[in-house]
């Protein structure tokens, strides 16, 4: 077989004839009697189109949210996917929704407003994709239809046999309005879910053919249809069909025209008029977009004259053609704009009506660190990029990021990064679910204001190439670039502000500090055979103690008393103060006896507080043992070098580290051990 016989072997032809699936007008009423569904209108379309890829309900501080799997992007990879906005997805799913069932919304502009890089673009771009994919599955189908002339009458498309319909739209339509509610009912289209609703008229360039065939037929319409071809209609951006984007340009090169169309001379001499609708080319894009989707790129930024075919775009769902009628449109308009942009809007008071036919969603940055690390994860890891990428590095980033969005908590017992923590659902000691509540009403700016991932994925991109990257990148290499880059960064307005971001880079570098050191101490620790003999000489003495017995000497053989100095040395390492050491013993003695009642037996690793002190207290006897500090002054023995890289292969195996990583990590807390700065 042919190299191009082995390509066509994978075309799927049954899909290709459902896609280009053609009928007669009657074909079509059958149609729309089975599917009611084909003749939703644009937002009705958009709204089912997210909802068919399934949604979930989970609870966050007691409030249901629903997390709308679309926005995952997983038919892309992943690529474009949406993280940490699920109130805001929400709240435009609220406007969708509304505007599906009629209620007014369907009559606004909705626009996505936020700060640079909040993900505005990457909304509206899911949603117009979206809808494309929509189009060509059997749930989202929708039809359009062309005229198919004898020669004799191919003078009413310019000597064409064939003249599709400019504007795709709705075969429905053809059918007068005065006729339609008693179709609708006589034809019974349409179900208890789907209620048919034919909206709107034909464009200026059909209804002349329509009234010139009705006029060679006498008024006869079954005749008139039967020119009518209807086709199954695909939407795609790069075909202008159904999907319009228009964006802002140099005002002297660009005109209303681009909206809504302009005439053909070339045309002109075939029909004999500029004012003849087939020498019309339908070609802007609101024209283009009917039936689907239009996205205005930083829709403020227009000039006057484009905004008031916006108005009536959105109002009444009608443009304005030059020399034409109004025509209808049916599509869903959605804009993005920043902050400053709008600002300018709320102080123009020549631009009221649109402010009045605007829903305004806003689309803040992320607040939460764990959902912003996803953002860099997908881009940043190790496999792509080609180098190892730290633990902990894109968390720091994140982490920092994340602190520049936030507001000082007004409580003054919690700090920054606690609250960064609380918003990320883990949990602290005297605040519940209604503080966190609390925390995100009294900061009412929180996420439109801060650095936004652009700025994180630049450094992160610098750190990458940096000639001090020796195949690997950490922590300490990002935070420096992005220090670096606070020096010249173009969004910052404030000597005060740069100055913050500063410091929150120190604060980030000590919280990196802390989960270093927690993990080598995990490291050093996780001998389970001393953590196992540990445990069993503190519940020996614990037994004794509480039963009032004596300990006998493994060595010795002689009974003694218990180790006081043991327990309290362990205990102390979870904070269990000398009143309460009687009350924690006989909490671990009836834990075991419980156990025991079922056939079970006691094992350090069920009681998280236990282990936690275990190792804790075996960090303490083993880091000197090890002599980490030696590591400082390049002076190692066998033996320490031996138990060091244990010590290494276990950050290896155990916390995602590499050669590198884990070397420069022991160095960094080695360094720590030696200037004396260990916390307990």
């Amino acid at each position: 077989m042919s190299l191009v016989g082995q390509i066509a072997e994978l075309q799927d032809y049954d899909e290709y004839a459902e896609l280009h699936w053609e009928g007669s007008f009657e074909d079509y009423l059958n149609l729309v009697r089975k599917n009611p569904r084909v003749t939703r209108n644009a937002f009705q379309r958009v709204y089912d189109m997210v909802l068919s890829h399934g949604a979930e309900e989970y609870i966050d501080n007691k409030k249901k949210l629903i997390r709308y799997n679309f926005f995952k992007d997983e038919l892309n990879s992943g690529r474009d996917a949406i993280y940490g906005l699920d109130i805001p997805l929400m709240r435009l799913m609220n406007v969708l929704k509304s505007a599906a069932q009629g209620y007014g919304t369907e009559k606004r502009v909705i626009l996505l407003h936020g700060p640079v890089g909040s993900s505005k673009s990457t909304i509206a771009r899911q949603l117009k994709r979206g809808l494309e994919q929509y189009s060509r599955m059997p749930e989202g189908a929708l039809f359009t239809y062309y005229w198919e002339l004898p020669k004799a009458m191919a003078d009413l498309a310019g000597g064409q046999e064939y003249f599709p319909c400019p504007m795709h739209d709705e075969p429905l339509r053809l059918i007068p309005s005065a006729w339609r509610s008693m179709v609708i009912d006589k034809l019974t289209l349409g179900n208890d879910e789907t209620r048919v609703k034919i909206e709107g008229d034909v464009n200026p360039a059909c209804r002349q053919i329509f009234s010139e065939l009705m006029e060679h037929y006498k008024g006869n319409f079954e005749k008139v249809m039967g020119h009518v071809r209807v086709k199954r209609l695909i939407l795609s951006e790069q075909d202008r069909v159904g999907i319009g984007t228009f964006q802002p340009k140099d005002e002297k090169n660009q005109d209303s025209t681009e909206l809504t169309g302009d005439i053909n001379y070339r045309k002109i001499a075939i029909f004999g008029s500029d004012s003849d609708p087939r020498a019309f080319n339908f070609d802007g894009e609101f024209n283009i977009a009917n039936r689907g989707i239009i996205e205005f790129v930083e829709i403020l930024k227009l000039d006057v004259a484009f905004l008031y075919d916006l108005l009536g775009a959105t109002q009444e769902h009608k443009i304005k053609p030059k020399k034409f009628a109004q025509t209808d449109i049916d599509e869903v308009i959605i804009g993005h704009t920043n902050e400053a942009e709008y600002r300018k809007l709320l102080n123009n008071e020549f631009m009221e009506a649109l402010r009045d036919r605007t829903v305004k969603v806003d689309i803040p940055y992320i607040t939460r660190v764990s959902e912003e690390v996803k953002i860099y994860a997908k881009d940043y890891t190790s496999n792509r990029v080609g180098k190892h990428v730290a633990p902990h590095t894109l968390y720091c980033a994140a982490l920092w990021a994340t602190l520049t969005r936030l507001e000082e908590p007004k409580k003054q017992n919690l700090s920054l990064i606690q609250k960064a923590k609380l918003y990320d659902g883990k949990t602290l000691p005297g605040f519940t679910q209604d503080n966190i509540k609390e925390l995100r009403k009294e900061a009412v700016r929180e996420g439109l204001d801060g650095i936004s991932p652009r700025y994180i994925q630049d450094k992160i991109s610098n750190a990458l190439v940096s000639e001090k990257n020796e195949g690997a990148i950490n922590p300490f290499m990002v935070l420096n670039e992005l220090e670096a880059g606070l020096k010249h960064h173009s969004l910052i307005s404030s000597e005060d502000q740069r100055k913050r971001y500063g410091d929150l880079l120190s604060v980030v570098k000590q919280e990196y500090e802390d989960i270093v050191k927690n993990e080598v101490q995990r490291a050093i620790s996780a001998d389970e055979e001393a953590i196992s003999k540990l445990c069993a000489n503190y519940i020996d003495n614990v037994k004794a103690y509480t039963q009032k017995e004596k300990v006998k000497n493994p060595y010795t053989g002689q009974d003694e008393e218990p180790d006081e100095r043991l327990m309290r040395s362990i205990e102390s390492k979870i904070d269990i103060p000398e009143s309460r050491k009687d009350d924690f013993r006989r909490e671990i003695m009836n834990y075991i006896g419980a156990l025991a009642v079922e056939g079970k037996q006691f094992n350090y690793q069920t009681n998280e507080r236990l282990h936690k002190a275990l190792e804790a207290k075996l960090f303490e006897d083993q880091k000197d043992s090890i002599k980490l500090t030696s590591l400082v002054s390049n002076v190692v023995d066998r033996a320490t070098q031996e138990k060091i890289d244990v010590v290494k292969q276990r950050l290896i195996k155990n916390f995602g580290y590499d050669e590198v990583s884990a070397t420069d990590v022991l160095n960094f807390v080695a360094s720590i051990f030696a200037r004396g700065d260990v916390k307990e």
